[in-house]
């Protein structure tokens, strides 16, 4: 007979038991995947950090780059005026008929540059204004160039007048001249004589220098043209050493020539002249010394034009010739 056997244990459940580890690997998964999006989002926004901090520093580059080439035009623009002031006068008075314009200008635009935050409107309105003092110069430069032109062309025009004007002096003065050298008196008849004067007066004209107490200069003058009234006559005597007859303690002095130069004179005579007429003119020369053995020149002038001259020798003996 079969032997009954019966367990007395906890009875068990139907079927396999589920394990514990599937529930905890679906919340490993799941912190799992939260990880990797948060990492994928730090990762996407890092990116798109670094694009923008890329296209900002290009931006900051591209108006650095902007800001330092206005800086050298702006500078050129300057530079150019500057020296268009400086060598013309008249540039640097139609620059000054608009100082505070210009100052006002060139402020804002240095404002601006000097600023390295400078946004790109404000670039752009440094550009504008650089362009704008640039066509101020331009202007100021073409206005000098018309009004040099102008210059020349009245130049030209004065230089025109005073040709015609100092030829027709030219011309005035010639005939002036003429008409002046044309009625200078003319000397004819000149001697130059040795005088010996005796003690009873009675005068002698001597050949021997040691005798010759004074010279005699003798002429006649004349002039077709010339007009009646008082002709003042100079005579200069030159000893033969060359030296002059002057002594101004005796009535000697200068004159003035034709080319302005002066000449000393030995005697002056005022002759009251007729016109159309011959005067005998005669005036006499004794000095306080000596006369010396050689030749002797007399020149007659007037009205600084030389009108006549001689020439006599005194000797130590023999007749005067």
């Amino acid at each position: 007979m079969a032997e009954n056997t019966f367990n007395t244990g906890t009875p068990g459940t139907s079927g396999p038991e589920k394990p514990k580890s599937n529930k905890n690997g679906v919340i490993y998964g799941v912190l799992i995947a939260a990880l990797v999006g948060t990492w994928g989002y730090m990762f996407y926004d890092k990116s798109q950090t670094s694009k923008e901090l890329v296209v900002k520093e290009n931006q900051l580059d591209t108006l650095t780059n902007s800001r330092n080439e206005l800086q050298s035009e702006y500078d050129a623009a300057q530079a150019r005026l500057d020296d268009l002031i400086s060598q013309n006068s008249r540039m640097d008075s139609l620059v000054k008929s608009k100082d505070k314009e210009i100052a006002d200008m060139k402020g804002r635009i240095s404002s601006i540059l000097s600023n390295k935050n400078a946004t790109a409107a404000e670039l752009a309105e440094a550009r504008r204004l650089i362009d704008q003092l640039k066509a101020s110069t331009e202007s100021y430069v073409q206005t000098i160039e018309r009004l040099e032109g102008e210059k020349i062309v009245i130049t030209g025009e004065r230089d025109v007048a005073r040709k015609e004007r100092d030829s027709v002096t030219t011309v005035k003065d010639s005939l002036g001249k003429r008409v002046e050298i044309g009625s200078v008196l003319h000397a004819s008849n000149i001697k130059l004589s040795p005088i010996n004067v005796r003690r009873n007066g009675k005068e002698e004209v001597t050949s021997k220098a040691k005798r010759a107490d004074m010279m005699r200069v003798s002429f006649d003058v004349d002039n077709r043209i010339a007009t009646t009234g008082d002709k003042d006559i100079y005579v200069a005597i030159t000893a033969p050493d060359g030296s002059p007859l002057a002594v101004e303690a005796l009535g000697s002095g200068r004159f003035t020539l034709e080319d302005g130069t002066e000449k000393l004179y030995t005697v002056k005579k005022t002759v009251s002249y007729v016109a159309g007429g011959t005067t005998p003119v005669s005036m006499d020369w004794k000095q306080n010394s000596d006369f010396k053995p050689g030749d002797y020149t007399v020149e007659i002038y007037q009205d600084g034009f030389r009108i006549g001259a001689g020439k006599v020798n005194l000797k130590k003996g023999g007749l005067f010739n």
